[in-house]
């Protein structure tokens, strides 16, 4: 079997995992898709690829022959380009969340059900190493049964929602911080992995720290999802609240032990208590970077993330199996944030998640 052809959508996102694929023995790069015709030749000429394999048009590019399509493009562009995608014969690596809308969520739903391609939604966080080692903690049973579980994700971005100097809006303009939800949802459940939402609430609707209309101006929204087996998790999101560094933390609770992350940052140091093992909670290094991965690993982004992410995409490929992210758990990570939104905009009122995939 030759290479896998890849092709990349978005400038930025999407050809970040150039240099994993480009490395990779599997797969060669062959096509790039942006509406910015400069940096598309700026990076066609890095990637070494003629004009003719550089598009402006997606549907022209979906026609190139790629057997790989990695989306990078902003939110709202998901359901669209996923559901070509694989409706052109492709594979889709496609960034987070899984699409914008829950009429988005559910095209894709259906176009992955009804052919025979692989879809995984790139979400990092899932792979950061800290969370791949209490992956593994969780799976040995450690933790017992999980029954509540947070995560906080406040990251100003105020520069990519408003442009500060010439007033311009941007996409996320559009994207409520709830909406926002796999980088939180995501490292969560896959501790718990027979587990899923099925309800939720919420709070925040104010915008006062950028006092514009629209629901990426909102300072911060606070979401409380129950699981199907009676967890609570409860995610803390804002794309403009006033602090730095960005605060990415995850707090978990069995019921034999608990997990902690620090609050600065995503590199530092958290805190562990298992019974039986711990007389009291003990420091645990928090990183987002295998020490022992091989050098090619550091190629990606996100610490060594994105590496491990991309070799078990290409291993469900190769192998025809499930990928470890795959639409039903996309969705698990990205619909709850949807709904929740909706939740806080009524008022804090409870509403059931619509599991059309479940």
């Amino acid at each position: 079997m030759g290479k896998l052809k890849v092709g990349l959508v978005g400038i930025g996102r999407g050809t970040a995992y150039g240099s994993i694929f480009t490395r990779n023995p599997l797969t060669e790069v062959t096509a790039l898709c942006d509406t910015n015709e400069e940096k598309l030749e700026k990076h066609g000429r890095d990637y070494g690829l003629a004009d003719t394999a550089l598009f402006t048009d997606y549907g022209r590019f979906l026609e190139s022959g790629c057997d790989i399509v990695v989306l990078g493009t902003p939110m709202p562009y998901h359901a669209d380009e996923v559901v070509d995608a694989i409706e052109a014969g492709c594979h889709v690596l496609s960034e987070v969340t899984a699409a914008s809308t829950l009429e988005g969520c559910e095209r894709i739903w259906n176009a992955v059900r009804t052919h025979d391609r692989k879809y995984m939604m790139a979400e990092n966080c899932c792979y950061m190493h800290f969370a791949k080692e209490w992956k593994e903690i969780a799976d040995a049973g450690k933790l017992g049964d999980i029954y509540y579980a947070e995560a906080d994700y406040v990251h100003e971005i105020r520069d990519l929602v408003i442009d500060a100097v010439t007033g311009e809006e941007k996409w996320r303009v559009h994207r409520a911080p709830l909406h926002y939800c796999s980088h939180s949802l995501g490292p969560i459940l896959q501790l718990m992995p027979d587990d899923y939402i099925v309800s939720c609430t919420a709070s925040g609707n104010r915008a006062t720290i950028l006092p514009h209309e629209g629901v990426g101006f909102i300072d911060m929204q606070v979401g409380l999802f129950k699981t199907k087996k009676g967890a609570t998790i409860k995610v803390c999101r804002s794309s403009v609240a006033t602090r730095k560094t960005p605060l990415c933390t995850y707090s978990v609770y069995g019921t034999k032990g608990c997990l902690e992350s620090g609050r600065t940052n995503y590199n530092n140091t958290g805190l562990r208590y298992i019974e039986g093992e711990d007389n009291a909670c003990v420091p645990i290094t928090i990183t987002t970077s295998d020490p022992n991965a091989p050098e090619e690993a550091k190629l990606g982004g996100h610490g060594t993330s994105e590496y491990y992410l991309v070799r078990d995409f290409l291993d469900s490929i190769v192998n025809n199996t499930k990928p470890p992210i795959d639409v039903v758990r996309a969705l698990d990570m990205s619909v709850p944030g949807l709904i929740a939104h909706e939740a806080a905009m009524e008022g804090g009122v409870w509403k059931e998640i619509p599991l059309f995939w479940r």
